[in-house]
């Protein structure tokens, strides 16, 4: 995203004029109140990613994502200390509310679920810039009245219509106490982060004109905002000069932003108009959310924008938060559950059918009756890849390499069924039990094509951000077989920003319809 014409005074929403520098001076915390880098980490990044994870030259991002995965430098997002603590709280209210009303043991339980499943879904228990009870309250009143609305239709399937006082007594109690309780926990968390800077997240900005500097400027007039910023990436020559005292241009290069993570233990990106080409702001985005970054962009015509819940505002400018790490979802946890479930019961219910197919292979054309086949995983890790051996390559080498044997005359009659059918996938159930695999996921492939296709599609490696399934959002939508990679890449990359577990559902439904049709999943 190129940067803006310089804004006029006033053009902001807090109405502040632009200083000709881009903001007045402010000096940043001194280096030695700062925690230091990782430089040991970066400098194993930097050798890993100068061959790559696997020793081959890192000639693309896909590669960067695999070193940060290898070395062991990509984290989960944290959970905060200011996270810690609410959930700490609330958890105590509970019991005490529970105490007080002498709720049923097992109402308490239930109600406690939801209200969690809720405050959670609300965003109640994510870590923001502002620290404000007022800016909650709209999410606290939804949670509780979603919770009581489920807990009173519970107590009705249940026949106990007497527990229903009580559970409001004790939802009202719960709300006011915890309420309470984050006002006095709030203003202790917002004087400690104005005190110590170690309490703050680290900061990358991605632009260093005129809304790169001052949000820097903010986040320095308002330390209680819990940003530390550390440094600047701009390529653009006359936005070199233009940064706040202190907080240093530290690279020209999008494309080096893994090593400026790893060195400055970057916990936050924020994307403020950066001179690069859109293509390489959005790889950028993908590289920060690969190393565990929250990642914050000041979206266009940005006067416009409105509030919402992942929308932030420092000094007037808002900051939409992106969904970039759907494996730090709570939900998530949920999806890895059923998917061991899943693939445990499937084997238990499908074990005559996969005998009988197995049976039939070896009749056909004799042993090995299963096939082995590397494929490439998560973060570009290598995995072992099972399937109903359909036909007899030629050679291993041949195996990997072909593209489509679809209408290779090796193909038996039996093979041919077992594909169409789909049949021949079942062993990949095994693949899912031990976690190489989910249910639904972009489909793997092959290490020779996915280095091919990460050369020549775009973001064809960022599908591998996820796990490899047994049946995915592109395959559902036609594209299977000698169909178009840049399509599947778009479609996968779609199901990743977008995932849900509603959407894994209408997947495994839409796959179950394509096979009951006989055109495979």
């Amino acid at each position: 995203m190129a940067e803006p014409a310089s804004p006029t005074p006033g053009h902001h929403r807090d109405g502040g004029p632009v200083a000709a520098g881009g903001v007045d001076r402010v000096v940043a915390p001194r280096a030695t109140d700062i925690p230091g880098p990782r430089t040991r980490a970066a400098t194993r990044l930097a050798l890993v990613t100068e061959r790559g994870g696997d020793g081959r030259p890192a000639t693309d991002v896909g590669n960067i994502l695999a070193a940060a995965a290898a070395t062991g430098t990509r984290r989960r997002r944290r959970i905060s200390r200011t996270t810690a603590l609410v959930v700490a709280v609330d958890v105590v209210v509970v019991v005490a509310a529970a105490l007080a009303v002498e709720l049923h043991s097992l109402m308490t339980v239930l109600t406690a679920l939801l209200l969690v499943f809720a405050r959670t879904t609300l965003g109640l228990y994510r870590r923001r810039l502002g620290l404000s009870v007022l800016d909650e309250l709209p999410q606290v009143a939804q949670s509780a009245v979603a919770t009581l609305g489920v807990a009173s239709i519970s107590v009705v399937l249940w026949g106990s219509a007497q527990l229903l006082e009580p559970t409001v007594v004790f939802l009202t109690l719960f709300v006011v106490a915890s309420t309470l309780l984050r006002v006095v926990l709030y203003g202790a968390l917002r004087r400690r982060l104005r005190r110590d800077p170690r309490t703050r997240r680290r900061t990358l900005v991605l632009g260093a004109g005129s809304v790169g500097t001052e949000l820097v400027a903010a986040m320095l007039r308002h330390p209680e905002r819990g940003l530390l910023p550390v440094g600047f990436i701009d390529g653009h020559s006359g936005n070199r000069a233009s940064a706040v005292a202190d907080v240093p241009v530290l690279l020209e290069d999008e494309s080096r932003l893994h090593e400026a993570i790893v060195e400055h233990d970057v916990e936050v990106v924020v994307v403020a108009y950066s001179s690069s080409p859109e293509a390489e702001v959005v790889d950028s985005v993908i590289v920060a959310a690969s190393h565990g970054c929250e990642v914050l962009v000041v979206p266009r015509l940005f006067e416009l924008q409105h509030d919402g819940p992942d929308v932030e505002s420092l000094r007037g400018l808002p900051l939409v938060r992106l969904r970039t790490d759907v494996r730090s979802s709570p939900t998530w946890l949920v999806k890895t559950v059923v998917d061991r479930a899943v693939a445990a019961v499937a084997l238990l219910l499908l074990a005559p059918v996969m005998l009988a197919v197995a049976a039939a292979v070896v009749i056909d054309s004799g042993f090995p009756v299963l096939f082995r086949q590397e494929r490439v995983g998560v973060w570009s890790r290598p995995i072992t890849v099972l399937k109903f051996r359909s036909m007899r390559p030629a050679n291993e080498e041949e195996s990997r390499t072909n593209w489509n044997i679809a209408n290779d005359s090796r193909v038996s009659p039996i093979g041919k069924f077992l594909r169409k059918t789909s049949l021949d996938e079942l062993p990949q159930l095994f693949n899912i039990l031990r976690g190489d695999m989910s249910v639904v996921g972009p489909r793997p492939e092959r290490p020779t094509f996915v280095e091919q296709f990460s050369r020549d599609h775009e973001r064809y490696w960022a599908r591998h951000r996820v796990p490899v399934g047994l049946t995915g959002w592109s395959q559902v939508n036609g594209l299977r077989g000698d169909t178009s990679i840049q399509d599947r890449a778009r479609y996968d990359n779609y199901y990743i920003a977008n995932w849900s577990l509603w959407l894994d559902i209408k997947i495994v439904l839409l796959t179950l319809r394509e096979v009951l049709r006989g055109g495979g999943a």
